[in-house]
């Protein structure tokens, strides 16, 4: 059966749901802490470094592999890279670009239907007068479905399906329905996020208090922007920075691919993927930088934001903090605020959608209607136990596994596969076919050599990464003869349970102790699932493969 392919309507409409696939929420969740955690200032160098190393040639390889897949008809990773590099087992390196693109869905949904919940929140003045211990506990009970913050049952559970639900109605139109959520979500982000820096910068010290009397936006804004020199020789700010980017750009997924599939064959992609790259890095390092930071700055001080930042500060301080603007504007903040961080996640859970769609449609006939429902059916049975067991630690369990070791072995093997097996002279042809822009030629040697290798040391970091992530204290100590410690952190330590493990060898209480075993219990099970879900699209690609074989389109 032949089922009509889509297609962007407009190079804007692709521009921007391009920067609404890398815009997500990690842009303003994690790099802001992220700074904080690595120096402030002392991030920003390295981050920077990274972006143009390692975001724009993962960019360039990312487009120009889907739009060289889709000249052959192939919307989804593993028949790109097919079409790429011919090889009976490679196709299955693609694999990870379904894969990671499913199971990052199931727990990041449950983090967008948090800021649909917050909005309504917000508009109901839940957060009205209550304090900073107070708002933080509200997360918490949210979290927890035996506890309800509205008297509804199981309201994490119904604000996760109402956002899943959203999310398979607009798959379902497809492309055409990707790109009209982009171009209303995208402005309406930035707009938001102007609204919310402008407040970042003009706070001041208007937010002291006797208890924090020396608080200051400004500090916030000097401890992120000051460059500190010598944080160049630390290993461990070097790695954070580059752990950031895959975050931020939201390459090693497969989403881009599917993206730049739907591009006609002489369309620019240089130009294209620079725009969407840059736009990204607007929206992180201005928008993102002037908005968490400052603003907790301004209320409770420097010293506190560094003690005290993390993940949870977006949801668990935000509206707490918003309260000292009165209550009109804490309603227009929070709106703002939660707004901006629904239509971050909307766009890029989107973009997790497509591979899948594309992948059913060219290889058994799909429509966007069935794809899209499918889609979302998968979710609700792999995201339910992030939202059920979210305490168990299922949810960060979801995040590691998929959301940050597949990301970071994709993204190395297909670096590797298109530089080394595809060749660089073919794919530099590929990435400069059509372009609207003249690309530096020495990001051709950086392609082919710099970012492979700095890929390698990423994942080689992610296995062995050490005590305490001190890269250049265990560097020395090796040297040194007294061996190199790993971290609980580290993917060896993590397949082990180790951190728990030794939570269990301390601990005395027998309750304590049962529970942190039923925990290694739950997390066993969720990779279980997030097993089969790779065993089961892995079939998949080969019963596609036997269909290919028996209509004459397989490759060796």
């Amino acid at each position: 059966m032949s089922v009509k392919v889509d297609s962007w309507g407009s190079r804007v409409g692709l521009i921007l749901a391009m920067a609404g696939n890398a815009v997500g929420l990690g842009n303003f969740l994690r790099f802001p802490v992220q700074a904080v955690e690595n120096g402030g200032g002392a991030f920003i160098i390295p981050y920077l470094v990274c972006f143009l190393v390692m975001g724009i040639p993962l960019l360039f390889i990312e487009w120009s592999s889907g739009r060289y897949g889709g000249k052959f008809g192939n919307h989804s990773t593993p028949y790109i890279l097919d079409s790429m590099v011919k090889g009976r087992l490679l196709k299955y390196i693609g694999v990870f670009g379904i894969f990671t693109n499913i199971a990052i869905a199931a727990y990041y949904c449950y983090i967008e239907s948090w800021t649909m919940s917050y909005v309504y929140h917000t508009l109901m003045g839940t957060f009205d007068g209550m304090s900073q211990a107070n708002v933080a506990g509200f997360f918490d009970s949210y979290t927890d479905i035996s506890k309800s913050t509205t008297g509804l049952p199981y309201e994490a559970v119904i604000f996760y399906i109402i956002c899943l639900l959203l999310n398979t109605f607009i798959l379902s139109k497809g492309i055409k329905g990707i790109e009209k959520v982009a171009k209303v979500g995208m402005p309406l982000l930035i707009l938001f996020g102007v609204v919310l820096a402008v407040r970042g910068l003009t706070l001041g010290t208007s937010g002291a208090s006797d208890i924090f009397p020396d608080a200051n936006a400004w500090d916030g804004l000097n401890f992120l922007w000051t460059p500190q020199y010598d944080s160049i020789l630390d290993l461990k700010v070097w790695m954070a920075a580059a752990g950031q980017i895959f975050f931020t750009l939201s390459v090693g997924m497969g989403t881009i691919h599917c993206y730049a599939a739907y591009i006609d064959s002489k369309d620019d992609i240089a130009l294209n993927a620079v725009s969407a790259g840059f736009m990204n890095e607007f929206v992180e390092v201005v928008l993102g930088s002037l908005i968490v930071i400052p603003i907790a700055a301004g209320y409770l001080g420097l010293d506190w934001v560094i003690e005290n930042a993390g993940f949870g500060m977006a949801f668990q301080t935000m509206p707490y903090l918003f309260q000292q603007w009165g209550p009109t504007l804490a309603v227009v903040a929070g709106v703002c605020w939660f707004g901006l961080l629904f239509f971050a996640g909307i766009t890029s859970s989107l973009a997790m959608g497509t591979p899948w769609m594309g992948f059913m449609r060219d290889e058994f006939g799909w429509s966007k209607n069935k794809g899209a429902w499918s889609f979302g059916a998968m979710i609700l049975i792999l995201g339910l136990p992030t939202v059920i067991f979210f305490k168990e630690g299922v949810f960060d369990e979801y995040d590691y596994w998929a959301g940050t070791v597949s990301l970071v072995v994709f993204a190395m093997l297909e670096t590797i596969l298109f530089s080394w097996v595809f060749g660089m002279d073919k794919g530099w042809r590929e990435i400069t076919s059509g372009s609207d822009i003249k690309v530096p030629n020495i990001y051709k040697f950086i392609i082919k050599f710099i970012t492979p290798v700095l890929l390698i040391i990423i994942f080689l970091g992610s296995v062995f990464k050490p005590l305490g992530n001190d890269w250049s204290g265990n560097i020395s100590s090796l040297v040194a003869g007294n061996g190199w410690v790993l971290d609980n952190g580290s993917i060896i330590k993590m397949v082990m349970h180790a951190g728990i493990r030794d939570q269990i060898a301390l601990a005395t209480d027998p309750v304590v102790i049962e529970q942190l075993q039923d925990k290694i219990l739950y997390l066993n099970l969720a990779r279980l699932l997030l097993l089969a879900l790779f065993m089961f699209i892995s079939s998949l690609v080969y019963f596609a493969f036997l269909k290919r074989r028996r209509e004459g389109r397989a490759t060796l």
